[in-house]
């Protein structure tokens, strides 16, 4: 006699935002598929973010700004935010340089303290 495990659903962590990969330098045809895949997985899932990769963009520019305005615009259509993961700083700092602000994975937000971080020492204090 042989025994079959039930079919069951895969397990689905809740808290796991949808992932959006991005690669290569992308061309002005390509953002309103990317826009729309946004709104469909802010739809689909219910979350509130979407995480955009944004490791295999290629070198940053100004397409990329484009880009991820037009991302995060089509994201706060559908009542969310988009997080990027694995920016190249070079990115981050042009992204600052125009005035866009996003959130990036592993980051403190602005005014919230990074755990175990002692902002001063008292002599006598035992080290951590």
């Amino acid at each position: 006699m042989s025994y079959a495990p039930a079919a069951r659903l895969p397990h689905v962590d809740a808290k796991t935002p949808p992932v959006l990969m991005l690669s290569g330098p992308v061309d002005r045809d390509a953002v309103p598929g990317l826009c729309a895949a946004v709104q469909a997985r802010m739809e689909a899932g219910g979350a509130g973010v979407v995480v955009c990769d944004a490791g295999g963009l290629g070198p940053p520019g100004l397409g990329a700004v484009d880009l991820l305005a037009r991302l995060e615009l089509a994201a706060r259509r559908a009542g969310g935010r988009i997080r990027l993961r694995d920016p190249d700083p070079a990115l981050l700092a042009l992204l600052d340089l125009v005035g866009l602000r996003f959130q990036v994975e592993g980051q403190t937000e602005q005014r919230e303290r990074a755990r175990g971080v002692q902002e001063t020492v008292q002599p006598g204090d035992p080290a951590v």
